[in-house]
């Protein structure tokens, strides 16, 4: 057996072309093909495993299947419905991040205020609508960052992220990278930056360090969070005693280490930073986000659900689709991928497809045959029971021999069961490895095909790099992309990024197989049906544990456990040999893994553990579900750990540390095998690998190895307060103290803690052997004791007690305990029980005494032995025995009395009496019932006798009614008397059901139902045991029925004569012709009779068409069935058949002057001839035809002369010169008279076979004459061609004649001969030895071509000339080979010269040429094809240079001239005017050259120096004045390397080695200027201004663009423009803003000022002083009044006199100043209210008010009622804290308590600390209007004072105020 060829691996055959990508660049080459043989095909796992090792390199293989694999489709096309799933197809790649907005605009102000010291603008417009940052910002990272994008000019693709809806103009691109460039390109570089850097602390700042329980770093307080308005607040460390956590982890659900405890920073949300999906090793920087606030719901992308669907109405949406996209016209492959993957890439639109995916075949049903289902009808059994069983069938795969997943029992959808797909053009599988990196097998069972595209497995990390740097927002916003299964990526991306992809297309019937961990993604051609299922064989298993910890590492839950599927397939009896190997060395891996873990846990202090609760059924997977982890959420199905505080919590080994806080002590290993049962399990698959493989010999090594380490536990040793002590250590005293124990007394206690110790040894490997067994002892004597005391403690319970709801013990249990000799254990009440059971023991002799069969007891003995049994404590079975006996008896007698005393007719049954004789006899009674009994049964018997002897004979009715009313009276029910009573009832219900049809039957219409009836009485009659005497008159009725329903028949249908003629018969036969139904249809039958005669005499005599149509029309009155009818009717038809064929025969019925008519067959009309002498009707056309006939016949004869004459013109040889010229007149004539032949032959409108003959000697014979022309005239190539072309058009027995063949050899000599002749605009040009070999075919033609021998000649000539110019021009020297010369060859090689090394030479030379000059035109920015204008770019490249050294020179006083430095003229051609700083001159009319002018009106200023006094942050310019970009210095210098290598001596060669000199000479100027502006670090500015002044207009000017040196001079800018703006900030008659100090100092962070910078310390001098004010000032306003009035102004006083203005920090103090109530202190937050008279704010609680009225007037404006006066409470204000609040009062001014009593009558609001202040503080200016903040601050304070002193004598009203005070 050998594996099938893989045609498409070696020749890319049978459709698996080239996939073509959207643009056109690459081609996908095509996956295996394989073509298995009827044998290969029996086993697929054994075929897969053969082709595996060619095949896994691609991912992806075809098979297909041989011919006589044709499974039936098992669904019902009619009833099949099924969901489906919305694609949004052009969503798959070229979509924005589902990124939530808010988030992104919380960060980025952030960012702003934190880095930039700003705040975000209002929005930014863009195109009429708002511009969002965020799809921005993701959109510019989609494609590779800002630097990238403006490189590779993609800024239309961003643009159509942002606005997909619009098109997408060169405006818009600009427009939108200018934004991108203002406000996202900083945030850009910090996000980078951010990224990139390796941040090992906590996320937030650290007060203090400590270190927890497991030696983890953590904060000493929680992060800091923040409130709904942005502010920070501090929460406070909760106590650990409390176990309430202030953040639970959304994962895990736990709030335990909080050290580790990740917050988000929008949400507050929080997450272990181990519990994240993939895990954080440490804290990130910056700000962090969760996913749920990252992602926007509405944003967010995925396969929305769909419509229910049946496959018709699916079928119908497909079709319109594909109809819309590609029009009626089929596409082809090609097409289809190419518009795909334009749509996938969004350059199509919005496509959207249904596609029903996943869908369950145990729900919806499956493709193939099932056994279960059912079977449709058009199947045969056969063939759907042999697909049922076939192991191709996808619903047996996972299954088979050899497969690792039959020890699976439960259904997991897709992997055991498969999954259904129905699919429509483009409908989508995006780019995925199968869970558990399974195999993968997909059968397409009808419809179009399916594409499929694949990445190896061994490719996949490239693949996943190459996804995520495509994608990196996509994988930003979600991590696990790959999983959803919703994203796919141009393959054509992944071949430029290197990784391999494959394609295959699958037909239907094609089987297509993806191998583990192959990524593969498609799309459907069109509507198709497949089916898909998970399978995994041997090879699989490395595969399925890297899927475990691919599961384990991104937090997501497995399909199923895979340590269980390895432990199970290990016990499993039928283990494939294959799987051996593989199972082995993952069983090795797991058991290191698990020993290693465990032996951790030991060394950490975790030394409980316990056994998990056995499998019901260990050897089958996922039968009893697993705990899964609560960090990783994987099935522990090995072992797990487990804490007392949180039983219901699992975590794996791996992640012990996360599960809680609790003492080690609490913590328990649970472990399902032992380590000795794990390297048992490992060893007996080794056992079972008979073959000595390299691979196992390491295997038993390395288990040789662990054994070793294994039975030296001694290396598991850990730290003990002694020292070190080792586990075999421990074990070896453990199993000394244990021994001791036997030989005390027995103690609960003592066992119980020495079990208690083994915990933590018993999950070790061999080397616990003894321990285990010890451990069982004690188990086993434990149990012993514990039973012996149970034993006892019950049996004195119930002695004492003898209640009967205490339970006795059981008499086997105790002999079970007895008989254990000798005892395990030393319990001294063993003796004890002894004795109870031998008194048990006596007590079970006398009950089976009773109840033997010797013994003959009487009921009362019986009950008197059982109450003694009942007063024994212990419980014997043989007590249950005798109880039943007592109660057997009593029922018996009862049933025995109810049988005789029962007086209802068969009411009691026979079995009941032989039950009840069985009965006594089993139970031996001697009652007097028993002899009533037998009497009884005598009875019955002797009536079953008489019964059987009337059931065995033939019954008579008469006997039957005898006998019953004899036996009418017994009361058993004897079943053959029952019997009789059925038979004879039937019998009389038949007698009477045909006496009542009897009556008045002849008269019924219904005969059909009087048959019905009859027959089913005499079938009644017949089948009846009794015999009754009206048997034969029912056939004799049902006979006379029959004949009654034939001839109502007759009356209401059609019936043949013959059949009417027998009824009748029938009727005579039976004496019912006489009733009126059958003498109406003898009236019917003479009438047919008549007609036959009639129609019999017109058919023999050949009359006319209107006899025969009259006896049609008579026969319709007639209701009968005629048998000559059919005979009449078929001469009509035959004789209007003929006519109709006739007609297009005869001239009339073709106008001669209307268009085309159909051609004639001469066959046809011969036929016509034929059939008109069998026609029975007279015909007046039938001579017409006859002459048609003979006309034609004539023409034929003529066409077969002319065709002979054709022949000989044919065969003529000799065609010599002189013959041409007589040839071509006889041709011609030739041709006329044929041409004369067919008019003729055409008009008659008959397809002869000559006119086809004739049509192709004639233009065979024009294409000869044409032919012979060419020799006497020169033809171009276009003609020859043209004629030549011609030639395949020739009949083939015209072009081998002779006269042909010797044409068409000299035509094809002529154009070969003019294909060789030069010419210009030939593209393929020919060797001169071509050219030779083609003159020298001409002596063997046998047609002569003389003027183009002649051509050829001349070519050769001028061929010769032009080599010889061109071997003198290669032999000059390079100086003397001009470029001019060099053209001019090459002009005349292309028109002169044949194919040689010369021409080569020189075409190349030129073309290097020209490249070199393109090149250059590129880099100095001119067009391509513009090459003349390269010596002028130069030539102005180099005045630039020549200005820019001038300034340079200029600046260290060498040689200084008066010209302009914008044009550099002359100072005496125009205007001028020198700046006043530089002291430079300009032209007035050059642009920009003077901006403005300072206080003297003749000082005017440059461009340059108001710009660098400006201190501006950018700078405008850099282009070269003559509106072309500057070339970089770097691409001279190469485009001077690449000239070395010309031929020729070219004049711009020279002039780029004098740019590249005058260039680099000012890069060395300006890198001497740039580097002296950037050392500078002291106070005077001026020295730098004017260097970098210098340098500015150098740069500006010059022609060529360094680039390092233009970063230089970018950093030097822009540190003077901080340096200019700080030090007009200081210098500034107005104090400093904090957040100006601030953002300078970020500014100068971010352009690397030098700490040693003058500006740079004079900033932070001032940060220092003004912050430390400001915090002590924020202290002080929120302190309640803690702080004195005096202090607090004094701190004003320091404010007011700092450098630097803190204006809300002074606001907030004067508020903090202002006294209020009768308590004297600041505003608090507490409920005020406002006197409506003197506009003082009292505290509610000061004045014991508990609700706000609308008016209140307080005691000291109205002392005399000595209360508080309250109109109208106001209920709705009920408690304090929600009150509304009154506004801060202001001066008193008469205007101002206007404006508080109209706001007082307004619904009053929680007054804040602005509130709180005088008006007059609003207002900068009004402060002005006091002397000092002092002296306000004691007016303000002065006015409650005032008024208490005028009046003094009403205080005492208010004393009831005061006594909180007072206490």
């Amino acid at each position: 057996m050998g594996k099938g060829r893989p045609r498409a691996v070696e020749k890319g055959v049978l459709g698996q072309s080239s996939s073509v990508s959207s643009s056109g660049s690459s081609s996908i080459p095509p996956g295996p093909v394989y073509y298995p043989s009827e044998d290969d095909f029996k086993d697929p796992l054994e075929y897969i495993y053969r082709i595996r090792p060619e095949a896994e390199p691609y991912g992806i293989c075809r098979i297909v299947p041989p011919k006589s694999w044709k499974p039936p489709f098992g669904l019902d096309l009619n009833s099949f419905t099924f969901p489906t799933k919305t694609q949004a197809i052009h969503q798959l790649q070229a979509r924005p991040a589902a990124c939530d907005s808010k988030t992104f605009d919380l960060e980025y102000t952030r960012f702003l205020e934190n880095h930039r010291g700003k705040k975000l603008k209002k929005r930014v417009v863009f195109e009429g609508g708002e511009l969002d940052f965020c799809k921005l910002f993701n959109a510019v990272k989609r494609f590779g960052g800002y630097d990238k994008v403006v490189k590779e000019k993609k800024w239309g693709e961003v643009v159509r992220f942002v606005r997909s809806e619009r098109n997408t103009g060169e405006c818009a691109k600009h427009v939108l990278c200018q934004l991108y460039r203002e406000h996202l390109y900083d945030y850009e570089k910090y996000y980078n930056r951010l990224n990139h850097d390796i941040v090992r602390g906590c996320k937030r700042g650290m007060h203090g360090e400590k270190k927890g329980e497991h030696g983890v770093a953590f904060l000493s307080s929680k992060r800091r969070r923040r409130d709904s308005d942005g502010e920070k607040v501090k929460i406070c460390k909760v106590e650990k005693e409390e176990e309430e956590f202030d953040q639970i982890c959304e994962q895990c659900g736990s709030g335990l280490h909080g050290e580790l405890m990740l917050l988000c920073d929008r949400c507050n949300k929080g997450w272990h930073i181990y519990c994240l999906a993939p895990p954080l090793k440490g804290i990130p920087p910056g700000n962090w986000y969760c996913l749920e606030c990252l992602n926007s719901d509405k944003d967010s992308f995925g396969f929305v659900p769909g419509k229910h669907f049946s496959l018709e109405a699916f079928r119908r949406v497909a079709d319109r689709a594909k109809k819309k996209r590609f029009g009626p016209v089929p596409p082809s492959r090609m097409q289809l991928e190419k518009m795909f993957w334009e749509i996938v890439e969004g350059l199509v639109g919005e496509v959207d497809v249904m596609y029903g995916s996943d869908l369950d075949t145990s729900v919806y049903g499956s493709g193939f045959p099932r056994v279960n289902d059912k079977k449709p009808e058009s199947i045969e059994a056969e063939i759907w029971d042999k697909y049922c069983a076939s192991p191709w069938n996808l619903n047996n795969l996972p299954k088979l021999q050899g497969s690792m997943l039959r020890a699976v029992h439960h259904n997991i959808a897709g992997v055991m069961v498969p999954w259904l797909y129905v699919g429509m053009l483009f409908s989508s599988f995006c780019w995925h490895f199968e869970d558990h990196c399974f195999y993968s097998m997909n059968y397409l069972h009808w419809g179009e095909p399916k594409c499929w595209y694949s990445v190896p497995g061994s490719e996949a990390c490239a693949f996943e790099k190459v996804m995520r740097n495509c994608l990196p927002d996509l994988f930003d916003a979600q991590p696990d992309l790959l999983f959803q299964l919703v994203t796919m990526l141009n393959p054509s991306v992944l071949q430029e990024n290197g990784v391999p992809v494959y394609s295959v297309l699958q037909e239907p019937g094609n089987f297509v197989i993806t191998f583990p961990r192959s990524y593969h993604g498609g799309f459907n051609f069109g509507l198709n049906c497949a089916e898909a299922v998970n399978f995994a064989p041997a090879d699989w298993l490395p595969h399925g544990g890297f899927g475990a910890e691919l599961y384990q590492l991104y937090r997501k839950a497995s399909v199923l456990s895979h340590e269980e599927l390895l432990c199970a397939v290990a016990k499993a009896k039928d283990c494939d040999s294959k799987a051996l190997t593989y199972l082995s060395k993952e069983l090795n891996r797991i058991y290191a893994k698990e020993k290693k873990c465990r032996e951790g846990l030991w060394r950490n202090g975790i030394i409980k553990s316990s056994p998990m609760s056995p499998k019901k059924s260990p050897e089958f997977v996922g039968t009893e579900e697993d705990p899964t982890c609560i960090i990783c959420q994987q099935y522990l199905f090995l072992s797990a750990v487990v804490c007392c505080c949180r039983p219901s919590a699992f975590v794996c080994l791996e992640h012990w540390k996360h599960l809680c806080e609790c003492k080690l002590s609490k913590h328990r290993l649970l472990y399902r095998h032992t380590l000795a049962e794990l390297k048992q399990l490992v060893l007996l698959t080794d056992k079972y690998n008979s073959d000595e493989t390299p691979q196992c010999s390491d295997l038993q090594r390395q288990l040789s190895c662990s054994d070793d380490l294994s039975a030296l536990t001694k290396k598991c040793v850990k730290k003990v307060r002694g020292g070190h002590v080792s586990l075999a250590k421990l074990a070896e005293g453990w199993l000394f103290r244990s021994s001791k124990i036997f030989q005390i007394p027995y103690s609960g206690e003592a066992y119980s803690n020495a079990l208690k110790e083994t915990e933590q040894f018993l999950w070790a490997g061999s080397e616990m052997d003894a321990v285990r067994a010890m451990a069982k002892n004690l188990i086993a004597a434990q149990n012993w004791a514990e039973g012996i005391k149970d034993c006892l403690c019950k049996i004195e319970s119930w002695s004492c007690n003898q209640s009967h709801d205490l339970e006795k013990v059981d008499v086997e249990r105790v002999n079970n305990l007895l008989n254990l000799n000798p005892p395990p254990c030393i319990e001294p009440g063993h003796l004890k029980l002894k004795g109870y059971a031998e008194h048990a023991m006596i007590l079970v002799q006398e009950i089976d005494s009773a109840l033997s069969t010797s013994s003959k007891s009487s009921i009362p003995e019986l009950e008197q032995l059982y109450s003694r049994a009942c007063e024994v404590p212990i419980h014997v079975k043989e007590v249950e025995k005798l109880q039943a006996r007592i109660s057997a008896l009593k029922v018996w007698v009862d049933n025995v009395r109810k049988c005789i005393h029962e007086k209802c007719r068969a009411a009691i049954e026979v079995d009941v009496l032989y039950k009840l004789k069985s009965e006594m006899l089993e139970l031996q009674v001697q009652l007097p019932e028993a002899e009533m009994l037998l009497d009884l049964l005598r009875q019955v018997e002797t009536c079953q006798a008489r019964c059987s002897e009337i059931l065995n004979s033939p019954i008579n009715l008469k006997n039957v009614e005898l006998l019953l009313q004899e036996l009418d009276s017994i009361t058993v029910n004897i079943p053959k008397l029952k019997l009789l009573r059925q038979y004879h009832g039937a019998a009389v219900s038949w007698i009477s059901h045909f006496n009542d049809v009897c009556v008045n039957i002849h008269e019924r219409e219904d005969q059909e139902n009087v048959v019905d009836e009859l027959t089913c009485i005499l079938k009644q009659g017949l089948s009846m045991r009794i015999q009754v005497d009206e048997l034969p008159l029912v056939e004799v009725e049902l006979k006379k029925a029959y004949c009654r329903k034939e001839a109502l028949q007759a009356r209401r249908t059609k019936m043949t004569l013959f059949s009417i003629q027998q009824l009748m018969e029938e009727a005579a036969v039976l004496q019912i012709e006489g009733e009126q139904l059958f003498i109406d249809v003898s009236g019917v039958l003479a009438s047919a009779m008549h007609w036959e005669e009639r129609a019999a005499h017109i058919l023999a005599s050949k009359a006319q068409m209107s006899d025969f149509e009259d006896a049609i029309r008579t026969s319709e009155d007639i209701h009968v069935i005629l048998p000559s009818l059919e005979d009449v009717k078929d001469a009509i038809s035959m004789a209007k058949s003929w006519l109709k064929n006739s007609k297009p025969f005869l001239g009339s019925s073709f106008p001669a002057t209307e268009g085309f008519r159909p051609m004639l067959k001469i066959e046809a009309l011969k036929e016509l001839v034929s059939q008109s002498n069998l026609l029975k009707i007279s015909m007046a056309e039938q001579p017409m035809i006859h002459s048609v006939l003979k006309n034609c016949l004539e023409w034929e004869h003529d066409a077969c002369s002319l065709l002979e004459d054709v022949d000989c013109l044919f065969n003529m040889n000799n065609t010599g010169n002189a013959l041409i010229n007589s040839l071509i007149p006889k041709i011609e004539c030739v041709v006329s008279m044929i041409e004369s032949v067919l008019e003729t032959g055409l008009s008659l409108g008959f397809d002869f076979d000559e006119i086809p003959k004739l049509q192709n000697a004639c233009s065979a014979l024009q294409w000869c004459n044409k032919a012979l022309s060419f020799c006497t005239v020169v033809t171009a190539l276009p003609g020859v061609e043209s004629l030549m072309e011609n030639v395949g058009h020739l009949p083939i027995t015209c072009a081998s004649s002779a006269l042909c063949s010797s044409l068409i050899d000299g035509v094809k000599w002529l154009k070969r001969a003019s294909e060789v002749i030069p010419v210009s605009c030939n593209h393929k040009r020919c060797k001169l030895s071509d050219a030779e070999e083609v003159l020298s075919e001409v002596q063997r033609l046998k047609v002569s071509f003389p003027l183009m021998v002649d051509q050829l000649l001349k070519a050769f000539e001028k061929h010769k000339l032009w080599k010889e110019e061109t071997h003198i021009f290669f032999g000059l020297k390079t100086e003397e080979r001009t470029w001019s010369k060099l053209l001019k060859l090459k002009e005349l090689g292309k028109n002169d010269a044949f194919s040689c090394r010369e021409l080569d030479m020189i075409l190349s030379e030129s073309e290097k040429v020209e490249k070199w000059k393109h090149h250059c035109l590129d880099i100095l920015g001119y067009p391509v094809g513009d090459v003349n204008s390269l010596l002028g770019a130069l030539l102005k490249i180099k005045h630039t240079l020549d200005r820019s050294l001038y300034i340079y020179n200029k600046s260290r006083g060498c040689n200084p001239r008066d010209l302009c430095i914008h044009c550099f003229c002359d100072i005496k051609d125009h205007e001028l005017l020198s700046c006043s700083i530089c002291k430079d001159w300009y032209h007035l009319q050059c642009p920009g050259a003077i901006l403005g002018h300072q206080s003297d009106a003749k000082a005017h200023v440059c461009s340059y120096c108001q710009f660098i006094e400006s201190g501006s942050i950018s700078r405008s310019g850099g282009a070269l004045r003559f509106g072309r970009k500057c070339p970089e210095l770097g691409m001279l210098i190469e485009i001077l390397s690449d000239s070395e290598g010309l031929c020729v001596g070219i004049e711009e060669r020279d002039l780029v080695q004098q740019l590249v000199g005058l260039a680099i000479t000012c890069k060395d100027h300006l890198v001497e200027l740039t580097d002296f502006a950037l050392a500078y670090l002291d106070r005077d500015i001026s020295i730098t201004s004017e260097k970098l002044t210098t340098a500015l207009k150098a740069v500006e000017i010059a022609g060529v663009y360094d680039n390092h040196g233009n970063s230089r001079l970018d950093l030097a800018l822009a540190r003077n423009s901080w340096r200019v703006r700080v030090n007009k900030l200081l210098e500034n008659s107005q104090k400093p803003l904090i957040q100006h100090i601030q953002r300078f100092l970020k500014e100068g962070l971010a352009i690397t000022i030098p700490p040693k910078d003058y500006f740079w310390q004079k900033l932070t001098e001032l940060k220092g002083i003004g912050l430390q004010w400001a915090e002590n000032a924020k202290k002080v306003s929120m302190d309640s009044g803690a702080l004195g009035l005096d202090k607090v102004c004094e701190l004003i006083t320091q404010g007011e006199n700092l450098p630097v203005h803190f204006e809300k920090e002074l606001r907030l103090l004067r508020a903090r100043s202002l006294l209020y109530c009768i308590c004297r202190k600041p505003y608090d937050h507490r409920a005020m209210i406002a006197c409506d008279q003197c506009d003082e704010w009292y505290h509610f609680d000061c004045i014991n008010l508990s609700s706000a009225p609308k008016i209140y007037i307080c005691p000291a404006c109205k002392p005399q009622t000595g209360e508080l006066t309250v109109l109208s409470m106001n209920k709705e204000r009920s408690s304090e804290g929600k009150y509304g609040e009154p506004q801060t009062p202001s001066p008193p001014h008469t205007e101002s308590r206007r404006k508080n009593r109209e706001a007082k009558r307004k619904p009053k609001t929680k007054p804040s600390l602005k509130q709180m202040m005088p008006e007059t503080m609003d207002d900068s200016n009004n402060t002005l209007r006091y002397s000092g903040g002092m002296d306000f601050l004691l007016w303000r304070n002065r006015k409650p004072f005032r008024r208490a002193a005028k009046r003094r004598a009403e205080v005492e009203s208010l004393s009831r105020f005061f006594h909180r005070e007072q206490q």
